[in-house]
């Protein structure tokens, strides 16, 4: 399920749980629970959530209600996500956990 997220550069929390498909109080939860999410502070103390604070709100509620994990679950997915993403020129291990794991596939066929 593909949601399209508008072309801006800010969302107030009343647009972004329409993109979600939440009540505003929910995405207020996930951003206390997932630190990924960080939302600026207007002067009126005004949250407002950049493009990719929506995308990442957006993968939770997948893992969430599509995936079914707990928010425990949800947090260490997305822990592994990061270390899986890699900058091959920074020299950054995430590549070889990845190796390692299709290896450890191979060598149970292999059995």
């Amino acid at each position: 399920m593909s949601t399209a997220i508008p072309d801006k550069n800010y969302f107030r929390i009343g647009e972004v749980a329409k993109i979600l498909g939440v009540e505003p109080y929910v995405v207020r939860y996930w951003e206390s629970e997932f630190t990924t999410v960080k939302p600026v502070r207007t002067k009126s103390d005004q949250r407002l959530y950049r493009k990719q604070d929506v995308e990442e709100l957006l993968k939770v509620r997948a893992l969430l209600y599509e995936d079914k994990f707990t928010i425990a679950g949800a947090k260490k997915r997305l822990a592994g996500r990061k270390a899986d993403t890699v900058d091959r020129k920074s020299g950054d291990p995430g590549i070889l956990i990845e190796i390692k794991r299709e290896l450890r596939e191979i060598k149970k066929i292999l059995k």
